[in-house]
């Protein structure tokens, strides 16, 4: 007999980054929960990330695309999905500033697919349904010195990426105020931790070292940004999953800002010892490039509201997790040669390809 599941759940992305993370704690958490992985697996998605819970009976993936409307009505037909946790986006600035299409197609028409599906088998506001959108504090622009990104800050993108998850955090909120869809938004700060993948700064820093290759930081390195580690992120969106009032926005931040240069250096430091090397070595492979257009200078979250409403707040200091997460890329640099040179690909043929 098929087991009855509680909620059935589709997480869009599952096997990027934060999606895996995520995943990895509601099927771990709620074995009453069925959750259904859908992930088109782009250059950043990799089931490597996902092989402790892949045989686990309440967790299905779906190979596919959040644009394909079919396909999204035959996963909420099929598995009654009566919650979204959308996470599928295409994410990196550098790459929306080479072709900003892609990141339209991807990160509104995608978001409208799902709000489309959603609409369609969730008639009604009830109380028994909602989607959740994961969005980002860099559709707010850039702050001054001071100040922090609050929940009513006023958007103000400045790259392709952020203008495409501008533009889908406002169809979220519309679709809410239109059609009474349950709806509720989160925009977190960087994230980091286990599993990203490597052309982001710190995975990017970490390997770079490991190989002795040299270290590219923007302009002076001036830009700041506040840290989260993933793991809280994925806690943060549980309960606000759970608890988070609908229609309403949730603001998820580190309280760690960092300067660019600043944390290279910290990373150059703690891996200079951990692999032996002298003093201020991996510092002398520091090479400033010129400055991406549309650099915002400084993100910094106000994470009042989340802290205040939901009981939530970031369980791990900065410094002791950028250790925790040097020596994960340490002990796993299989994976980090992996995705580098695509071999995570094979896996997927091996897992999926012939069924």
């Amino acid at each position: 007999m098929k087991k009855q599941f509680n909620k059935n759940i589709l997480v869009t992305g599952g096997a990027g980054f934060i999606g895996s993370h995520v995943l990895r704690l509601f099927v771990n958490k709620y074995p009453d929960y069925q959750i259904i992985n859908l992930d088109k697996l782009t250059y950043a998605g990799n089931l490597e990330n996902l092989k402790d819970i892949e045989n686990k009976e309440n967790y299905h993936f779906i190979k596919g695309d959040i644009c394909n409307q079919d396909l999204l009505n035959e996963i909420f037909e099929n598995h009654h999905i009566n919650g979204v946790i959308h996470l599928a986006a295409e994410s990196h600035v550098d790459r929306s500033i080479e072709d900003p299409s892609a990141f339209v197609e991807t990160n509104v028409f995608g978001t409208i697919s799902l709000l489309n599906t959603a609409k369609k088998y969730w008639p009604g506001n009830t109380k028994d349904n909602l989607f959740y959108h994961i969005s980002t504090d860099e559709v707010y622009g850039a702050l001054g010195k001071t100040d922090l990104f609050t929940e009513k800050t006023a958007y103000d993108p400045k790259s392709p990426y952020s203008a495409s998850k501008a533009s889908s955090d406002h169809f979220v909120r519309a679709y809410h105020n239109t059609y009474e869809l349950p709806t509720v938004i989160s925009n977190c700060s960087n994230n980091y931790g286990p599993n990203q993948f490597p052309e982001k700064l710190i995975p990017l820093i970490i390997n770079n070292i490991r190989q002795k290759k040299l270290l590219p930081v923007y302009g002076k390195g001036e830009n700041v940004r506040d840290w989260l580690y993933v793991e809280d992120h994925a806690k943060a969106i549980d309960l606000v999953f759970h608890k988070g009032k609908i229609g309403e926005t949730y603001n998820i931040g580190g309280s760690n800002e960092w300067k660019n240069i600043d944390l290279v250096k910290l990373i150059c430091r703690i891996m200079d010892k951990k692999l032996k090397r002298q003093s201020d070595e991996s510092k002398q492979l520091i090479t400033f490039v010129s400055d991406r257009p549309g650099h915002d200078l400084r993100y910094a979250i106000d994470a009042s509201k989340i802290i205040n409403e939901l009981g939530w707040e970031p369980g791990l200091q900065f410094k002791k997790g950028i250790d925790k997460t040097i020596n994960w890329y340490l002990n796993n640099q299989q994976w980090l040669d992996n995705v580098v040179n695509k071999s995570y690909l094979k896996y997927y043929d091996k897992m999926y390809g012939s069924r």
